[in-house]
Formats: C-alpha cells, structure tokens, sequence
C-alpha cells in the first residue's frame, strides 16, 4: 500500500488529508471522504461518521501510523467499499509531505558517498564509521513535499541534493536488536538531504555536527510504501534529474551498515517511535557534489526509486540576507 498527504479546500479553509495513492491510475483517495461514506452507507449519521473517519485517518502521517496495524487494514478497508467514488485526480490535487516526522535522523550508510563525501570536504575520513553506524539529527521544521519549491540559501553558492530513502518507524522500541528493529519499520520514501556544501566544510570542523549546512530543507514524498512492497533494497533502482537531465542511475548497493544495524544503534539507550524518519544515507553518485554540478535558482530536482516513485522540487531564487554573525576576534 503507498500512503500520503494532500491538501484540500474546506469551508475552513486548507485542510490536510491522508490518502491511499494509486500511482499506475495517477489517482489518490481521500480516506476520511471514503471511510464517511463507507459508515454513511451502514446507516451511521453524517456528523458520527465524520468524527469517527477523521479519528480514525488524522491529518499527520505520525498520528495516523501510530495505530499500528490498523491503519493500513482500516485504509484498505475504506478504499475498497468507497474508493471509487471518493478519488481525486493527480493533476487536481496540492502534495504535502508524505511524513510529519517529529525527529529526523540521517545516517551514511553507503561507502562510495562516505568516501567521496570525505575527499570533497577535504577531511580525513574517520576509522569510527567501520566501527558504528554514523547518524546524525535534523530538524523537522523543514520539510517539503512533492512539487513544492525548496529555499535557496543566501550563504551557499553549492546548493546540493542528496538522493537518500527515508526509513518511516512504525512501533516503539529501544535498545533493539537488529532483526527486532527490523520488525519497526512501517515503509519507505524517497529523502532529499539537501545541503549547502561550501559551508559544510567549514562547519564540520567546529565538531558539532551538520547545522545550516543541512537544517534548512529536507524533501520527503511523494508517498510512503509500506515495507511489504519493498522484498529487498537491492531490487530499487535510484536516480536524479536535473531540469530533466539525467545525472546519475543505479541500484541501491554497497552498503557498509544494513538499515537495520543503523536503527538498531540508534535505539540504543533512545527510543524509535512511530512516524520517525531515518535517512539510510546518499547512494553512491547521488549527489551533485559527486557529479561536478550544483543546483542553481529556478532548477528542478527529480528523485526517482522504483516502487516509491518521483520526487520532483524546484529551487527558489536566492534568498537576500538579512543577518549573519560577525566574526569575534
């Protein structure tokens, strides 16, 4: 099943709906519309049936998810008896991100990043990556969906996208086991870590971790499949446009941490928690550092994974600063 978010127009104003997505048809259904009707038809009253469908599919992904296993049986249920009359079209609806996540966590998992990530900052490459699963924790104020237009930053002259997948955690769990924390991954999207690289390097070296360099666009979208649809990572085939031209295709290989020793150390001592999204890492090429080209103002930027779809965002013109600290000497 692959779910989403849209927005629609209500009588109080834009509203966000969270819809089961059907790709091959270029259609969405809004599941509160069809669960309404669905009880509607077994003689519940309109305001009942209202209260009990917007309960039941809330406008956050991270409320929804925390059902457990009730979301996806209750959202299947809901599509196959009012679906169909219940759908919008893909060409009249507004994406919001696919997630809510209340924390971001991005590890890099793959080794021809990692050391090309390296070499192009011009910092020596730890030996501590061989040893744990790296991560980090970024800010969820930041995110943006499918067809949405991401900030340019005044500072960076090498705005860059990062072609990732987002891990959406479904249960609780901590101090997991690999194979228990396999068990709490609910689905999959595509993750766009955009960054600013000329000031990545300079602020990596305060040792504090990534911060405007990363915290100010994060893409998640266009929907979320669930895990069952996904047999192996190593059947996804990735890649990145640029204003329509190809910059980079492969498969999702030459991992150094499978996804779920990554989960597995962060829960260690922590929490995973429903609606958490943690970024496997940019795949091998995937990014325009590695490719000699950045983003530019006006540019769209398309992610493509085989069975969780397109990612497609376009650059803002470049913001005009209004402040910045001053160097203390």
């Amino acid at each position: 099943m692959k779910l989403g978010r849209i927005q629609r127009d209500s009588v109080d104003g834009p509203v966000a709906r969270l819809v089961s997505v059907h790709p091959d048809e270029e259609r969405v259904v809004d599941l509160v519309s069809a669960e309404r009707l669905r009880l509607e038809r077994q003689g519940a009253t309109r305001e009942a049936a209202d209260r009990y469908a917007h309960a039941l599919f809330p406008a956050s992904f991270t409320q929804a998810v925390s059902l457990g296993p009730r979301l996806t049986e209750a959202a299947a249920e809901a599509d196959d008896r009012a679906g169909s009359e219940t759908s919008v079209s893909f060409a009249e609806i507004s994406w919001l991100p696919a997630a809510d996540p209340p924390i971001i966590r991005d590890a890099i998992s793959f080794k021809k990043h990692l050391e090309a990530y390296h070499d192009a900052i011009g910092h020596d490459l730890s030996s501590m990556h061989y040893e744990v699963p790296a991560y980090w924790k970024g800010s969820p104020t930041q995110i943006f969906g499918h067809d949405a237009e991401i900030p340019h930053p005044h500072y960076t002259d090498a705005l860059d996208y990062e072609l990732e997948i987002g891990f959406i955690v479904g249960s609780r769990g901590a101090t997991l086991t690999p194979e228990e924390a396999k068990s709490r991954v609910f689905g999959l999207t595509i993750f766009n870590d955009y960054s600013a690289r000329d000031f990545q390097g300079p602020e990596m070296l305060m040792r504090m971790g990534p911060a405007k360099c990363k915290e100010f666009a994060y893409g998640i979208g266009p929907w979320v499949t669930t895990i069952d649809e996904v047999d192996s990572l190593e059947q996804l085939e990735m890649s990145a446009r640029i204003n329509g031209e190809e910059m980079s295709r492969g498969m999702c290989e030459g991992l150094l941490w499978q996804p779920e020793e990554t989960l597995a150390y962060i829960s260690l001592n922590d929490e995973l928690r429903p609606g958490d999204l943690i970024g496997l890492g940019t795949v091998g090429d995937g990014s325009g550092m590695e490719q000699g080209r950045y983003l530019k103002p006006g540019d769209t930027i398309e992610l493509e994974v085989s069975h969780l779809g397109v990612l497609r965002q376009r650059v803002s013109d470049k913001q005009t600063a209004r402040w910045m600290p001053a160097a203390r000497g």
